[in-house]
């Protein structure tokens, strides 16, 4: 704060300066004039020379002077205004717009998509604690170089065994190799820079339910920007999905998750559902197992200008995750209560060993989040449950309720009709 005051002290060091004479002292005292001096509209009478003339003391040189002092003067101002505003990173400026103008449809496009996520945190969190009957903890963490997160978890509860909704803010760099790395996706990033900074934010759920006749689901939308150094977007891309893993297939439940999906996508592009259901299907597989994590949903990443513009992506990735609720709810709401016997939990907590290994050695969300310094590992790994177990050898019976789900994970399945033109 005392850096925006130094320029007026300096102004005030002047005051040192003592006139040499007589005349200099009279030429800076403002002259006083009586409106009867001199006739209106008239210019004033030259003053004869003589006795009581005033001179004016080297006024080329108080010219220079002035000129030499303003100028200083402007640029130390525009010097201090500028290192004030280097001392403060692009997080903290930030913050001071949402606390000055808060967030609009013309903001950048980083504090929409924030002030999105959690407020569809916020949502999501209330309709579960609505279902489950208890409380989520609720956690909220900062950054060191800007940023944070909220960590919404319900565990042990009626419901769910364990539920997480989590929102993670971030401010950092890129190094050259990262850069590199990206742009085999994104041309526009600058390769000859060794560094950039970026902003990522994502909304990111897994619950996992008591009962194993419920499903498992997940759902993530995600946010990436670079910057430049006065904050402005260069290059950009949206991407999230979600996916429903099962235990227990219930056809109907498959068929209803799908086409809220579709239902979603189609509001943007027709295309769009059976390209990224293709892509749900190839991305979440362990791949060293042969099988699916689940009977899919969708799947998109790096969407950028090529795809369509900030705009319309943006709208399309908020359809995606407000589409979650009416997906999911009547599914749970059907299976929750349902009975279920000790061989059935077995198998719930055998395909839950699958989900964490999908989690730990394919996901690139996991990988990205444990691969940053002072990663938050708790929040990353809340997608895991409490319980699963891994069996020797272990095979389903040939015919069985479990073989059957087996065999869609290993031929993924077309649960709606994908027709674009339909």
């Amino acid at each position: 704060m005392s850096s925006l005051f130094r320029p007026s002290l300096r102004l005030a060091q002047f005051q040192k300066i003592r006139p040499r004479s007589k005349y200099i002292s009279q030429s800076l005292r403002p002259q006083r004039r009586h409106i009867g001096d001199q006739p209106s509209g008239k210019p004033p009478r030259p003053e004869s020379r003589g006795a009581g003339r005033t001179t004016v003391w080297a006024p080329k040189t108080r010219l220079a002077v002035g000129v030499v002092f303003i100028t200083v003067l402007i640029y130390n101002m525009r010097t201090q205004e500028a290192s004030a505003m280097d001392g403060t990173t692009q997080s903290e400026r930030d913050g001071l717009t949402k606390r000055e103008n808060g967030v609009t449809e013309t903001s950048p496009m980083r504090l929409q998509m924030e002030d999105f996520i959690k407020s569809q945190q916020k949502e999501i969190v209330a309709a579960l604690e609505k279902v489950d009957g208890k409380k989520f903890r609720i956690d909220e963490w900062t950054r060191d170089n800007g940023g944070g997160g909220i960590s919404c978890v319900l565990q042990e509860g009626n419901v769910f065994e364990k539920a997480g909704v989590n929102v993670s803010i971030v401010y950092g760099t890129l190094p050259r190799p990262a850069i590199q790395q990206m742009r085999v996706n994104h041309k526009a990033l600058d390769s000859t820079v060794d560094s950039l900074d970026y902003f990522a934010a994502g909304l990111s759920m897994v619950l996992h339910p008591v009962n194993p006749m419920a499903p498992t689901v997940h759902m993530n939308v995600r946010y990436f920007e670079t910057m430049d150094e006065n904050g402005v977007a260069n290059t950009w891309w949206f991407g999230g999905g979600t996916d429903l893993t099962p235990n227990y297939l219930f056809d109907e439940d498959a068929i209803h998750f799908h086409k809220t999906l579709k239902e979603a996508c189609d509001q943007h592009d027709k295309t769009y559902y059976p390209r990224f259901k293709e892509w749900c299907d190839k991305y979440f597989v362990n791949t060293h197992r042969g099988e699916s994590r689940g009977i899919g949903g969708i799947f998109f990443d790096d969407l950028d200008e090529v795809e369509k513009d900030k705009e319309n992506t943006f709208a399309f990735t908020k359809s995606v995750a407000t589409s979650f609720l009416p997906s999911y709810i009547p599914i749970i709401e059907k299976r929750k209560d349902m009975p279920y016997t000790e061989k059935e939990q077995e198998w719930q907590r055998i395909r839950r060993g699958r989900y964490v290994e999908f989690n730990l050695l394919h996901d690139r969300g996991t990988s990205f989040g444990l691969s940053k310094a002072n990663a938050r590992v708790e929040s990353i790994l809340m997608s895991l449950p409490v319980t699963a177990s891994w069996k020797y050898m272990f095979e389903p019976e040939k015919g069985s309720r479990e073989q059957r789900l087996v065999d869609i994970l290993r031929e993924p399945k077309e649960w709606v009709s994908s027709n674009v033109y339909s």
